[in-house]
């Protein structure tokens, strides 16, 4: 039995998602998704949902030639390596069960035992790995301390309150008022950025937005250590906020921290059962894992979320 509304789900069916479901999912143009298709990387079915629809395993392998097409591997090259992988991996074992991450020119792909370069089959030693893990960039905001900018001190006249004796004196500044100046300078100067958000933390401790902003702001900068810190301090001052347990999520899923990564989707999901993100993003974790009775609630979850703001 179902209650009213929901959708009943037969494992024995895979559920399809159309194009522009799968697009919406995926943060991806529907004309990149069809260009995936047309290199072969994937076998996505034609029928009622229009002329392609893309299973849950569709997806996740998209979402990975997504992450590998971002740090600028080839098209040709992705093909290469999905060619690759289909022949390294056990027989009947989908390519959905390993993970695959770019390192400046070498990819490599793991399984959550052993770490190998598709391109060779060469595998890799157990420190190369955690090395490659830990370089492990997400694409977005350079690092901090990429570009000389000038300090947060000489962008303080810029704060609200600018003329004002607090506003002259950085010193003087409210945690308010570094606050303002944090969310003024991330888009243009993430290093300041990240000073500010560390002056408000001094004067206000306490205030958990400005610990997830921080915590982004490392994690952009691959500062995953710190992220992760900033991150579980914010879910402690604030446990019932969605967002900081859904940016710990994000950040244990790309250190492969898998069975985490869950836990911290299902807290967001948990508090705020209307976070189509959340529930994108653990769908397609759990997919990965195996888990497709899982899976299959939240992918239908977050589509029907996606669908409703429409």
């Amino acid at each position: 039995m179902t209650a009213a509304g929901e959708t009943a789900l037969d494992p024995g069916t895979e559920q399809r998602f159309s194009l522009r479901e799968a697009a919406r999912i995926l943060e991806v143009p529907e004309a990149r998704l069809r260009s995936l298709a047309r290199a072969g990387l994937l076998a996505p079915q034609r029928g009622p949902l229009g002329p392609l629809s893309f299973g849950f395993r569709d997806l996740v392998l998209l979402r990975s030639a997504k992450g590998l097409l971002e740090a600028g591997v080839s098209m040709r090259r992705i093909r290469r390596i999905w060619s690759s992988l289909r022949g390294q991996l056990a027989a009947g074992a989908p390519l959905t069960s390993i993970t695959i991450r770019a390192d400046g020119e070498r990819i490599v792909a793991s399984d959550g035992e052993s770490a190998w370069q598709p391109d060779s089959g060469q595998f890799l030693l157990d420190f190369e790995a955690a090395e490659i893990v830990d370089r492990a960039r997400t694409i977005g905001v350079p690092p901090a301390g990429s570009a000389q900018r000038s300090s947060p001190v000489a962008r303080a006249a810029e704060a609200p309150g600018a003329g004002t004796p607090a506003a002259d004196d950085p010193e003087a500044m409210s945690a308010e008022q570094w606050y303002e100046l944090a969310l003024d300078l991330e888009g243009r100067a993430p290093a300041e950025a990240i000073a500010a958000y560390q002056r408000v933390i001094e004067r206000a401790p306490t205030m958990a937005d400005a610990r997830v902003n921080l915590g982004r702001l490392y994690h952009l900068a691959g500062e995953r250590g710190r992220a992760e810190a900033q991150y579980r301090d914010a879910v402690r001052l604030e446990p019932d906020d969605p967002t900081p347990h859904f940016n710990l999520g994000v950040l244990l899923e790309e250190q492969g921290r898998r069975d985490e990564a869950v836990l911290a989707y299902g807290q967001a999901v948990a508090r705020d059962h209307d976070f189509a993100d959340a529930h994108c993003n653990v769908g397609l974790l759990l997919e990965s894992m195996g888990r497709r009775q899982e899976a299959m609630r939240h992918l239908m979850t977050a589509r029907e979320l996606y669908r409703s703001e429409d």
